[in-house]
């Protein structure tokens, strides 16, 4: 099929900004899709038909054009392959099909105010996303372009910081880059004045923090206190151990089954942007401890499952990874995580008591796997001297579906 969209990148500066093989996509198009916004910065001598996006957002009107006939033309922000629809519209057009002509991003613009070199910085988008998000980037010295949702994404943005220890963070707030009235604020994130600008901004963050606070680190096992929890946590050295073995890739989902206060899930995700999990928990108190962590801690997608297996897995997707921490002597559970679990994911499961242990044990005579027993002690006072105090053995069973 030959080229019948053309999807065209336009800045605050509208038409002038555009270049000459933008113009004349515009100039032959039959009709136009794009925000109203867009829409509104083409001149009037422009014939074709305007078509402003649904609400809500849908590309179905475009694709519906695509055996008419007539060249059609898409409006976007800037460039329209970065957090755009030119994206949204490639996975579902052959690549003869459609053309992209970008304009100069957003980013870029404010990479170029700011003279940062923009590979260095991360460029994270919360248009449809919650605020919190913003915490998995959050880290000592990182600088962050962030594309903001709205007028008032700024001021959540500062009281976020400002609330986990980056009050000290340098804001710079850019309204309608590139266009005539284009504004920059500069403020401390704990000395933000301005609970509304304009709605399309971009904030741009110097990550900044008190003396002793560096924020979470990266790798798994982060702090037992990072959390809250009512005693159900799996703790910090097993977590890490078994967050090894659950081994998570970009992309990969994790059932976390008999959640607690969410660690494993919140720690899969944290391993990487893309990686999704869910966590399925029975206990109500249990259930807000995982809400308030998942938010705590940058992950607020982790998706939150109200049941009790093997019933509140039905019609869950199909995971890559599944752990269990609790429950692998309830009837049905191991059965069900084993058949839903996709060829070549991880069952990992965590084990306390003997009952438990037993089942796991019966378990990998059946279907393989590798058990290993965890054993942790720490050094705590007695009386003048210290000593160890071990914690409870945990049995850890790994097994690879083939």
């Amino acid at each position: 099929m030959s080229t019948w969209l053309t999807v065209v990148g336009i800045g605050e500066d509208g038409w002038h900004g555009l270049s000459r093989a933008a113009r004349r996509a515009l100039i032959e198009a039959g009709s136009i899709h794009g925000g109203e916004r867009h829409l509104a910065l083409l001149p009037a001598r422009i014939a074709a038909r305007r078509v402003p996006w649904p609400k809500p957002f849908s590309i179905d009107a475009v694709l519906a054009e695509r055996t008419r006939g007539a060249r059609v033309c898409v409006l976007a922000s800037g460039d329209p392959m970065h957090f755009g629809v030119g994206a949204t519209l490639a996975r579902e057009l052959s690549p003869d099909e459609m053309r992209v002509i970008p304009a100069p991003s957003s980013l870029s613009l404010a990479a170029a105010r700011l003279h940062w070199a923009l590979q260095d910085a991360q460029c994270i988008s919360l248009v449809g996303r919650p605020v919190a998000e913003l915490l998995a980037h959050t880290f000592r010295g990182a600088r962050l372009l962030v594309l903001s949702a709205d007028g008032s994404t700024p001021a959540a943005i500062a009281s976020l910081l400002t609330v986990h220890g980056f009050g000290a963070s340098r804001m710079s707030v850019f309204e309608h880059l590139g266009g005539i009235g284009e504004r920059r604020i500069d403020e401390r994130a704990d000395d933000w004045r301005e609970p509304q600008v304009a709605a399309l901004n971009l904030v741009a963050i110097e990550c900044r923090t008190h003396a002793g606070h560096a924020g979470p680190p990266l790798t798994p096992g982060l702090p037992d206190e990072a959390y809250r929890h009512d005693g159900q946590l799996t703790k910090r050295d097993v977590r890490a151990i078994t967050l090894a073995r659950l081994a998570p890739q970009p992309g990969e989902l994790l059932w976390d089954v008999g959640a607690g206060c969410g660690s494993i899930g919140i720690e899969w995700m944290r391993a990487h942007p893309a990686c999704r999990a869910i966590a399925i928990e029975a206990n109500e108190g249990r259930q807000r401890l995982i809400e308030h962590n998942r938010d705590a801690l940058g992950v607020p997608t982790l998706r939150l499952v109200k049941g009790e297996a093997p019933a509140a897995l039905d019609g869950l997707p199909a995971p890559d990874a599944v752990f269990v921490g609790g429950g692998a002597t309830a009837p049905g559970v191991l059965d069900a995580c084993w058949s839903r679990l996709r060829q070549g994911g991880r069952l990992i499961v965590n084990a306390v008591t003997l009952q438990s242990e037993a089942a796991l044990v019966d378990w990998r005579a059946r279907h393989g796997g590798e058990l290993t027993r965890v054993s942790v002690a720490h050094a705590e006072p007695l009386g003048s001297f210290d000593t160890w105090r071990q914690a409870l053995p945990i049995i850890l069973l790994h097994v690879a579906k083939s």
